[in-house]
């Protein structure tokens, strides 16, 4: 979810061609009955020691002794995350087009660059299927997503795809959607991928976000040799972006020489108004303490960046690594070596094609696939081949091909 400036209107209809969050203050509101989705990966990963958490609204955090992470054990993580994989381990069977239909696209603010390379994604891939998307812009207001919701179910369109909006917080909207045998799918709309848990969206789509922020986490600590004063930012309007930063602020409070100085919600509609204010502020409050900002999406540093030029903050001072998504400032940032050194770049334009993917599915009576794509680290090493001249993270692992191949349009 990382910010390429465009023109908008509120809600737009056509056819697709500063709050503080201290690392405590979660601990106010109780975890929903068994949901702890750091705990859940942190069980799977590297250190057995950091099972023992609490979760309060998304964000967790460490009790009691907690296994110390080593710098090793970071930067084999981050290499690792370098790596990239073309080979296609996606589905590789599944219905064939269900050709005709008419999908509505809600996307919560296109101005995202994320989100923006997604609906690419869905539009490429509808040419291809025989679909005709109709796309409908919230802006990044809940008024607007109100708005384009009412707006996408009067229609009267056979699918519906949403983008970057939270499907729990908007469940009662989606409900209509339901009731009419409407199938949803989403892309970013929950904490992790698959279907959501009370709502009707049958899949979410996006890479593991805890892996995300492990890797995003971990590249910091071995950035730093194990020293890193850090910053998080944060939406808590989003399940998703609560998770990342929940799993961010544990890894980062099980380096021993680390020090998660705070973690603040800044929501992403407000980043061009807040960022330089609150970057400021951050920079009077602890100085050379500061050593590594990470946040849940790269547009944060779109307006955070000038102001650490203004500032006179040196280049390579200070560190700033994404939890998502690659955008096209972002790339260029980590090409310039200009304080952003690196995003844990979503395959964004497959994702697009994974949605339609699913929702054919769905059409045909079938569940979802729940391929997952796997996580990789962009950095001024790898960019060079990772990216292009398009600035575009985009796996050179044939998916195209393959869901031409299920879909048998080609």
């Amino acid at each position: 979810m990382g910010g390429v400036p465009i023109a908008r209107k509120r809600t737009s209809h056509h056819d697709l061609g500063v709050s503080t969050l201290s690392p405590l203050d979660h601990a106010r509101r109780p975890p929903a009955p068994g949901h702890c989705p750091a705990a859940q990966w942190l069980r799977r990963g590297l250190w057995v020691g950091l099972v023992l958490l609490g979760c309060w609204g998304g964000v967790a955090r460490a009790q009691g002794p907690a296994a110390t992470i080593s710098i090793s054990e970071a930067r084999a993580a981050t290499n690792a995350a370098t790596r990239r994989s073309t080979a296609w381990e996606g589905p590789t069977s599944g219905p064939r087009a269900q050709t005709g239909k008419t999908i509505g696209l809600v996307v919560d603010d296109l101005r995202n660059g994320g989100i923006l390379g997604v609906a690419q994604g869905v539009r490429e891939a509808a040419r291809e299927i025989g679909w005709s998307v109709k796309l409908f812009d919230a802006g990044g207001t809940p008024a607007g997503l109100r708005d384009a919701l009412a707006d996408a179910l009067g229609a009267g369109h056979d699918g519906l795809i949403l983008i970057g909006s939270d499907a729990s917080g908007n469940r009662d909207s989606l409900a209509r959607f339901a009731a009419r045998g409407i199938p949803i799918v989403g892309w970013h709309v929950g904490p992790k991928p698959g279907p959501v848990p009370d709502s009707p969206v049958a899949m979410n789509v996006t890479t593991e976000p805890a892996e995300v922020a492990r890797v995003t986490a971990l590249s910091a600590i071995a950035d730093s040799n194990g020293k890193a004063g850090v910053v998080i930012f944060t939406d808590s309007r989003f399940g998703i972006a609560l998770a990342k930063s929940g799993m961010m602020a544990t890894l980062v409070r099980a380096c021993a020489g680390c020090e998660l100085l705070e973690v603040r919600d800044v929501p992403i509609s407000e980043s061009a108004a807040r960022m330089p204010i609150v970057t400021k502020e951050l920079l009077a409050k602890y100085g050379s303490r500061w050593t590594h900002a990470l946040a849940i999406n790269d547009i944060y540093f779109d307006y955070a960046v000038p102001a650490l030029t203004v500032a006179g903050v040196p280049v390579g001072r200070l560190s700033l690594v994404s939890a998502g998504d690659g955008s096209p400032s972002a790339f260029l940032r980590i090409r310039a070596r200009s304080y952003q050194t690196g995003t844990v770049a979503e395959p964004l334009n497959l994702q697009g094609w994974q949605t339609v993917d699913e929702l054919n599915r769905l059409f045909a009576g079938q569940p979802p696939s729940r391929f997952i794509a796997p996580v990789h680290l962009i950095t001024s090493e790898n960019i060079e081949p990772d990216v292009g001249p398009a600035w575009v993270y985009d796996p050179g692992n044939g998916y195209r091909e393959a869901y031409r191949r299920i879909w048998r349009v080609r």
